[in-house]
């Protein structure tokens, strides 16, 4: 009788499902607040299902037709209805893949998600604009810029420019360890001050270890009262103002108008300039001790670091003469 009852049930289990051996995904949208009966009649019509009765008496029987989640699903054909039934009430739904590089403004990120997610451009500023949100999440600032941070998401489908703005918020908070606020409040500074300092950090290093460097040498610059003279906040100021970001800097750029501009104003800009990533958040909070009040991009891909006016002279009229000896 048991050998019976177990075939059974191994036999409802296998019916239940498509045909086997399917290699056919098929994406089906189950809405929030759908009834079990409307998620078969969806399964079925999509070919997933073959055998809706016993799909039902099976869910039931495991307790699970009151326990699926809404979302987008991409199922595949010719699985059991066991394995259907766990999806479904796990939650596994459909994602898009989404890869934010380090260093973007928001704006780059609006323009990264309307390609990759289709999600248009206007409404992803808008909530990232979104003070709110921004109040919600514990956020200070006027806008999202600098807590974009940059990581491979998996996005569900269908999902909103304020689902991915607030996912992307929380990653934020997620990377950022709970002893820095301690760290930074010993120095004086603010965590959005911190994450400024990180974003100018983000726009200039090239090698991973002279992160903390760069951040050391800005600090130093700030301690001094000295014009923090950072390339990538003059950059940031003009995409501001044009919405395209400037490459290459000539002299007249270094006068635009703009409290950005680290050539004109002192101290830190007024936010961040993009969303730095990790490794440049953790230099922004934990500064190399060096001597450095000067840096000059070399031809390795790094920098030359000086502690004083008279040797970074010296240094940037070394690093031109390389090229014009080599030619």
């Amino acid at each position: 009788m048991k050998v019976r009852t177990f075939a059974g049930l191994a036999l409802l289990v296998a019916a239940c499902g498509g045909a086997p051996g399917g290699a056919l995904r098929e994406r089906v949208t189950l809405p929030p607040g759908i009834v079990f009966a409307g998620v078969t009649d969806s399964l079925v019509a999509h070919g997933v299902v073959t055998h809706p009765t016993w799909f039902r008496v099976l869910a039931r029987l495991r307790g699970i037709d009151h326990h699926v989640q809404a979302g987008v699903y991409d199922l595949p054909r010719g699985r059991s209805a066991w394995t259907l039934l766990d999806r479904l009430s796990s939650g596994r739904i459909a994602t898009n893949r989404l890869t934010v590089p380090e260093g973007l403004t928001m704006t780059e990120v609006a323009a990264l998600a309307a390609a990759e997610l289709r999600i248009p451009v206007d409404s992803f500023l808008a909530a990232a604009r979104d003070t709110s949100e921004l109040r919600t999440l514990g956020l200070d600032g006027p806008t999202f810029e600098g807590y974009l941070l940059p990581e491979t998401y998996y996005v569900p489908v269908g999902s909103t420019a304020r689902d991915l703005v607030r996912m992307m918020g929380r990653q934020f908070l997620a990377a950022w360890q709970p002893g820095w606020d301690q760290v930074l409040a010993r120095r004086g500074m603010t965590r959005r001050q911190a994450v400024t300092l990180a974003s100018i950090v983000e726009g200039e290093a090239r090698k991973p270890e002279e992160r903390p460097i760069i951040a050391g040498v800005y600090t130093n610059r700030l301690l001094q009262g000295m014009a923090l003279q950072a390339d990538p906040t003059v950059q940031y100021a003009i995409e501001l103002r044009r919405g395209k970001r400037k490459k290459r800097l000539f002299n007249k750029d270094y006068g635009f108008s703009s409290p950005y501009n680290t050539y004109l104003h002192l101290g830190l800009p007024p936010g961040p300039i993009s969303s730095p990533g990790v490794q440049s958040l953790w230099a922004a909070v934990h500064p190399a001790t060096v001597p450095y009040l000067y840096f000059v991009a070399d031809s390795t891909g790094g920098h030359q670091f000086s502690t004083t006016y008279a040797q970074h002279v010296r240094t940037i009229r070394r690093i031109r003469a390389v090229p014009a000896a080599r030619r």
